[in-house]
């Protein structure tokens, strides 16, 4: 026996389990969303639902496992050796593509990466042997199931256009029905939404969950001998009738007898129901292939022929999964459930992208996201035209948010409501269910992820602020299911082929590239997760008095003050040594703290929102130390930036006597950073009075050296760039100087008055 392949088994087990691991990373979002974005219940009560859910589908899987045996290619057209190659080839690509999307935060398909794997893998195979028989390019049909490939694609478009629109017009009319305040709604509309979601949802489970799998095919007496499958079939209006008045009935007991939230049950019904049939479908996407590795090898081992001379005929045929396998494989997805923290990123995207308050944008907007906001808006303009105005009245009143809570911080609330939550989980229980009866190859992920989408649009969560950065997140992560299918075929069919020009030396290589990779991004993770905020970082105002905004703006002002004295030093040193790379660092330090700030400046209407209405003179006092902060950071940004351009053109050096004022000027700069660092550290402000009085001694330094370039310029100076540059930092140094002092003065005088009624005064006026 070849111990080569034996090998690749090996190999194939260990990535079927590392794939499982990074596959649920990525598709836990499909049924988490909900949940978590509520907050119906608790994280951990949220994972333990879902990993019962996963646990159940998991053992009663194995109807889709023929997916990877001969779902897309035809397994008789390849020998043994070939069908080795193939399934490298997939599991490398697949685990390497997961993991990427995973790092990044971006859901994908776990079904459409595995599929066109599986494409590109036989395509490359299929094109080597008809190169070696001498063929055609248009013999490769024989080899590939062309038409499983179209559907996928068709299936992701499908998905998209589908689960938007359904998820949008659902949400919109359940808004409409249950409005904001949908806990004060008689008992009765909340029991015939319940009986309607659960219906939904159980009928998902019994379509999607239980239906393909193996026990689905048994007789049972109790169904009157006949199949559950074909029990299900033929009896879909009666079962859906039955279990709507039945739901109904017990949602309505639940709500008026147990005081329980209905909408509660949902999530918690909805969220074990697509966790049980995402394992119970997608298990195929992480151990299908080394599954139909083995059962090949099993046969080739049995046959006793060269791996050159085996036709794979065997993969043809149905072979039942091992229940302990499935078992274990539902264990691992289990434990990564609970443990992924890339899982949680991918989930935090969707989340992001369907919150009713605003969040951090991760993406920008471009011009596709630009014009459909502006489409969207234009419609609704013709749509108000339509609309007696009566009726418009009637539908906003439906939409009105209740106020937040004063001092709830906003990562505190719910990303949506649980109305909203529900819908998400009907819907997509509905698409799929559908789907799945009609043999549609819509995705799980699109599904779930479009429906979310949907509502959101649908509940007026992408408003002004936020809608051009929202849509251009949905473009982002559509593109990127594009991606997944042609990065999936390319990158697997250039496996293949490496693999097939030497299998004994590429097949370690690809190997230990690919779990270098993994390790590598885990540990690039792993320590991006656990990095603490930078030292020196500038931190939001939570305060709602006077007083607490001063305490708490202290630790910013001497964060600033401490690196723009090291961005200044460095920008002078840069010039004095024409040091281009510590020019360049310096440019991007000082960007990465005028990007702070203007973070600090975004969140103004949280801060004043947040506030005491006794205390609002808090906010025009934080007001104007923002913008002193911000004129400060300008100042730096110009100096640094300006420095680095001189240097980065290969102008002419500054003179000896031009570095020597600079650096006296940096000392005496240093000197008054230094001092005010340790006033603010120590929130000693008494100290700042004597900072302030001491302003006009640096002030007329900086002014004679302005003085002394302009009698150079006029006597010595030969170089336009120098005379230029030099004015330009000391012109620029002076403004730094204004606003710093500006910023003193406004610290002393609100702490001297929050104090003491006196406030200081000085004879000294800043010079203009």
């Amino acid at each position: 026996m070849d111990n080569i392949y034996f090998l690749m088994i090996i190999a194939l087990a260990i990535l079927a389990i590392a794939d499982l691991v990074v596959g649920v990373s990525n598709d836990a979002v499909n049924f988490l969303n909900s949940a978590i974005g509520s907050k119906a219940i608790t994280f951990k009560t949220v994972v333990i639902i879902a990993s019962v859910g996963v646990a159940v589908g998991a053992i009663f899987s194995s109807g889709m496992m023929e997916v990877a045996r001969k779902g897309i290619f035809n397994p008789s057209q390849f020998m043994f050796n070939e069908i080795m190659i193939i399934f490298m080839a997939v599991m490398i690509t697949d685990i390497l593509l997961l993991d990427f999307f995973n790092t990044i935060g971006m859901p994908t398909s776990t079904t459409v990466s595995i599929v066109f794997e599986l494409l590109g893998a036989s395509v490359a195979m299929a094109l080597i042997k008809i190169g070696h028989d001498g063929g055609q390019f248009a013999d490769v049909v024989n080899y590939i199931n062309t038409s499983k490939a179209t559907e996928i694609i068709l299936g992701i478009l499908l998905s998209v256009v589908v689960a938007f629109s359904i998820g949008a017009v659902v949400q919109w009319f359940s808004r409409l029905l249950l409005s904001y305040n949908f806990e004060k709604k008689a008992d009765w509309v909340g029991a015939i939404f319940g009986g309607l979601a659960l219906t939904a949802i159980t009928y998902f489970i019994f379509i999607k969950g239980l239906k393909g799998t193996s026990y689905a095919n048994n007789n049972y007496d109790l169904l009157g001998g006949v199949t559950m499958k074909d029990f299900l079939e033929n009896n879909v209006l009666g079962i859906l009738a039955v279990s709507s008045v039945f739901w109904s009935l017990l949602s309505y007991t639940i709500i008026t007898f147990l005081k329980t939230n209905i909408y509660k049950l949902i999530i918690i019904v909805g969220t074990f129901a697509l966790a049980l049939a995402f394992a119970g479908n997608d298990l195929v996407n992480f151990i299908g292939v080394p599954v139909a590795a083995f059962n090949a090898f099993e046969a080739w081992v049995d046959s006793g022929l060269a791996a050159e001379n085996f036709p794979m005929t065997v993969l043809a045929e149905k072979v039942p999964t091992n229940n302990w396998l499935l078992f274990g494989a539902g264990m691992i997805m289990v434990l990564t459930l609970w443990f992924s923290s890339k899982a949680k990123k991918v989930v935090k995207t969707s989340l992001d992208l369907s919150s009713q308050g605003e969040t951090e944008e991760r993406f920008q907007p471009n011009f596709l996201s630009r014009g459909f906001v502006r489409t969207a808006m234009g419609m609704s303009q013709m749509s108000s035209y339509i609309l007696p105005e009566s009726w418009q009245k009637k539908i906003d009143k439906q939409f009105i948010q209740p106020a937040t809570p004063k001092h709830v911080k906003a990562a505190d609330l719910p990303a949506f409501d649980m109305v909203r939550a529900a819908v998400n989980l009907m819907v997509a229980a509905v698409l799929i269910s559908i789907a799945t009866s009609y043999k549609l190859p819509l995705s799980t992920t699109y599904v779930t992820f479009m429906v979310a989408m949907g509502t959101s649009l649908a509940d007026r969560a992408w408003g002004a602020e936020s809608a051009v950065y929202r849509v251009a997140g949905v473009i982002n992560v559509i593109g990127g299911w594009f991606f997944t299918a042609f990065s999936a075929f390319t990158a697997a069919a250039l496996v293949a082929y490496l693999l097939n020009l030497n299998l004994r030396i590429m097949f370690p290589i690809l190997l230990l590239t690919a779990f270098g990779l993994l390790i590598r991004n885990y540990l690039s993770h792993k320590k991006k997760s656990k990095a603490t905020p930078e030292e020196g970082s500038l931190t939001k105002s939570g305060s709602s008095s006077v007083q607490g905004v001063i305490l708490e703006s202290a630790h910013n002002i001497a964060n600033v003050v401490k690196r723009g004295n090291r961005i200044y030093t460095n920008a002078i040193e840069g010039l004095a040594k024409q040091d281009l790379s510590l020019l360049k660092k310096n440019k991007k330090q000082v960007t990465k703290l005028s990007d702070e700030v203007d973070n600090l400046r975004d969140n103004i209407f949280y801060f004043i929102k947040n506030l005491d209405e006794t205390s609002l003179r808090a906010s025009s006092f934080y007001i104007n130390i923002l913008g002193y902060l911000q004129d400060m950071t300008q100042s730096l940004e110009y100096i640094s930036k300006t420095s680095h351009k001189h240097i980065n053109n290969n102008h002419k050096k500054l003179k000896f006597s031009q570095i020597k004022e600079l650096k006296e000027i940096d000392l005496a700069l240093e000197d008054l950073f230094n001092n005010t660092k340790v006033a603010f550290d120590s929130q000693s402000f008494e100290q700042i009075g004597t900072i302030i009085k001491g302003k006009k001694q640096v002030f007329d330094l900086v002014t004679d050296k302005i003085n002394k370039q302009v009698d150079r310029t006029r006597t010595e100076e030969s170089s336009p760039k120098n005379t230029t540059l030099y004015f330009s930092l000391l012109l620029e140094t002076k403004d730094l100087l204004t606003a710093t002092m500006n910023l003193l003065e406004e610290y002393y005088n609100a702490h001297d008055s929050s104090v003491e009624p006196a406030t200081i005064s000085t004879d000294d006026e800043t010079p203009n």
